[in-house]
C-alpha cells in the first residue's frame, strides 16, 4: 500500500473520462464520487476495473440521479457508448471502449429479516457510505471541480488499509444480519488481500453464522470461487471453519477435519492436508499461462485454473465415508477416490456450479488422483504409464500437477522418494506418448467392427473382445495397428466359440 498525496491522487484520477463525468455533474447540478473497490485498489496499487460512481442530489429535484448522469454521458459520447438502465434499482451501467462504469444515486437502506434485498430510498453521501460493507470499501473521491480528488473517508478506511484490517463501518452484527452474504465477502476480501479480520467483526461472523442459510448456493459459490482463486486460498477456508460457517455452507469439507486415534494409531487431519494440497496447486498455477489480465486467453486459463483448484479441494472428499480401522494396517481409506467422484454432482448441484464438462473434469481428476502415486510407489512400468495416459488423456498434465501437490509428507526422505519417482513417471509419460501415441487413442478395431465380423448384436461378448484388444495394446503385447489387432481378435473369439461371418 502507498499513502498518496493529494497531488498523486489527482495524477491517478486525472483521466478524460473522470473529467467528463465532472463536467456533466456540474451541468446537472449534482455531486459525484468514485467510491468503493476502485478507490481501495488505488491505494493498494492494484489494477481495478470495478468503477462505481455514486451521485448525490442535495436539491432532491432530480429523479434517479445515477441514471440521469449516465444518460447525459451517453448522449455526449454518442454511438461509442452503450448503456444499460435498471430503473427499479435506480442504477445504470455505461460501457465505453474498455471502461465499464456503474452509476447509482446515493441511498439509504432498510432490511427485512427474511431477505437480503433492501428497501431503498434516496439518501446523502453519508447515508450511502453507512450502508457499505467494510471501511476499506466506503472511501470516496469527489469528482466535482471545486474539490476534485478530495478523499471522503468517514470510517478511517485508509488506516485499516495501512493496518491490513477488515472491519465494518457500523455495528458488524447489523451489517452481517442485514445482508449475510457480507460474511462470505468479509472472508473473501481477507483472503484475497492477505488482511486480518478485526476482532469484533470476526466475533460477529460467529454470532450471525446461521443467517447464511437465507443466501442461495449460487451466491455462496461465487464467493468460494474467488477464495479458491486467491494467492493462498487455505486462509479463507481456515477462517470459514474458525467462525463456524464452513459446516453450514460446505459440510462435506468440514467433515474432513479431525484426527482419530485407535490402538495408538492415528491418521492425518485430512482437512488441513487438503488445504495444503490446494495451496500447492495455487502456487503451481499462480499466473495462468503468463498472459496479461483481461486478455481472452487469460480468462480461459483462469477458468481452467479454477476447476483444477476445485479438484484439489475435493480430491479427498470421499475419505470420511471410506474411513475404516484395520488392526494390522491402521486407518484405511480404500476407494475414497471412487466415493469422492460420486459425491461431486451432489455438491455441484447444491452450489449451482456447472454440471457440464467442467464438473466432469473435476470428477476425472478426483477419480485418477491416486494412480500416479501408486505408479511412483512401485516399479514404473511402461504398461502402467500407458494405462494412465489412456485414462487421463489430455488432462494428464493437470493430473500430474494435482498429484505432485498431494505429496505433503513431513518425512523428508519419503517425500524426496516420491518426487524422484514422479520425475521418472513424467519422463516415461513423454517417452511413451512420443513412441505409442496412447493419449486419447482409438483401437484399430471397434465394437461395431466386431459385431459385423461375427454377426453379433450388442452383447457381453463384444465388450470382452474390445477390452482384449485395448488391454493388449496398453500392455504392449501388440502395437496399435490393424493386422496384429485382427489376429488377436480371431484368437480371442475362438476361445468364446465365435466364428467369423464377414470380413471388415
Amino acid at each position: 500500500m502507498k499513502i498518496l498525496t493529494h497531488e498523486e491522487i489527482l495524477s491517478k484520477i486525472d483521466h478524460p473520462f473522470f473529467r467528463l463525468i465532472s463536467d456533466t455533474a456540474e451541468e446537472l447540478g449534482l455531486e459525484c464520487y468514485v467510491i468503493g473497490g476502485w478507490v481501495r485498489d488505488l491505494y493498494l496499487e492494484r489494477p481495478s476495473s470495478d468503477i462505481d460512481i455514486v451521485v448525490v442530489d442535495e436539491t432532491k429535484q432530480t429523479k434517479r440521479p445515477g441514471i440521469a448522469i449516465a444518460e447525459a454521458l451517453r448522449h455526449k459520447l454518442g454511438k461509442k457508448a452503450h448503456i444499460a438502465i435498471y430503473r427499479n434499482f435506480g442504477t445504470a451501467q455505461l460501457k465505453h471502449k474498455s471502461l465499464e462504469i456503474e452509476f447509482v444515486g446515493a441511498r439509504k437502506e432498510s432490511y427485512d429479516r427474511n431477505s437480503r434485498k433492501p428497501v431503498t430510498e434516496d439518501g446523502t453521501l453519508e447515508e450511502d457510505q453507512n450502508r457499505r460493507d467494510f471501511t476499506i470499501n466506503a472511501m470516496a473521491l469527489r469528482l466535482n471541480k471545486d474539490r476534485f480528488g478530495e478523499l471522503v473517508d468517514p470510517f478511517d478506511g485508509l488506516t485499516d488499509l495501512e493496518n491490513k484490517t477488515i472491519a465494518t463501518p457500523l455495528d458488524p452484527d447489523i451489517t452481517f444480519s442485514d445482508d449475510p452474504l457480507r460474511m462470505m465477502r468479509c472472508i473473501r476480501f481477507a483472503t484475497q488481500l492477505g488482511f486480518h479480520i478485526e476482532e469484533d467483526t470476526f466475533e460477529a461472523l460467529a454470532r450471525n453464522k446461521e443467517r447464511i442459510k437465507i443466501i442461495s448456493g449460487e451466491r455462496i459459490a461465487e464467493e468460494l470461487n474467488k477464495i479458491i482463486l486467491s494467492p493462498t486460498p487455505s486462509r479463507g477456508f481456515v477462517e470459514l471453519e474458525r467462525c463456524g460457517l464452513l459446516p453450514l455452507i460446505f459440510p462435506e469439507l468440514a467433515q474432513l477435519q479431525g484426527v482419530e486415534t485407535k490402538n495408538g494409531k492415528a491418521h492425518k487431519d485430512n482437512f488441513y492436508h487438503t488445504l495444503e494440497v490446494l495451496d500447492n496447486v495455487a502456487q503451481a498455477t499462480a499466473n495462468p499461462a503468463n498472459l496479461p489480465e483481461g486478455n481472452g486467453q487469460w480468462e480461459s486459463a483462469r477458468d481452467h485454473t479454477l476447476w483444477l483448484r476445485w479438484a484439489a479441494l475435493l480430491h479427498d472428499i470421499g475419505k470420511p465415508k471410506s474411513k475404516r480401522f484395520d488392526p494390522l494396517l491402521g486407518w484405511t481409506f480404500h476407494n475414497h477416490n471412487d466415493i469422492g467422484e460420486r459425491m461431486i454432482p451432489t455438491i455441484f448441484r447444491r452450489m449451482k456450479l456447472p454440471l457440464n464438462e467442467k464438473m466432469k473434469f473435476v470428477q476425472k481428476l478426483v477419480q485418477l488422483h491416486m494412480r500416479p502415486i501408486v505408479i511412483a510407489d512401485e516399479e514404473v512400468t511402461d504398461s502402467a504409464v500407458r494405462r494412465l495416459l489412456f485414462e487421463a488423456g489430455n488432462d494428464i498434465d493437470d493430473l500430474m500437477i494435482l498429484c505432485t501437490a498431494d505429496i505433503t509428507s513431513k518425512n523428508e526422505l519419503k517425500k524426496k522418494k516420491f518426487i524422484d519417482n514422479f520425475i521418472t513417471v513424467r519422463t516415461k509419460l513423454v517417452e511413451i506418448e512420443e513412441k505409442d501415441r496412447i493419449r486419447n487413442f482409438q483401437p484399430p478395431i471397434n465394437g461395431e467392427d466386431i459385431m459385423q465380423m461375427f454377426g453379433l448384436p450388442p452383447c457381453k461378448e463384444v465388450g470382452v473382445l474390445k477390452n482384449a484388444i485395448k488391454d493388449a495394446i496398453l500392455d504392449g503385447v501388440i502395437p496399435n495397428e490393424y493386422e496384429p489387432a485382427e489376429a488377436l481378435l480371431l484368437e480371442e473369439a475362438k476361445k468364446l466359440g465365435l466364428e467369423i461371418k464377414k470380413t471388415v
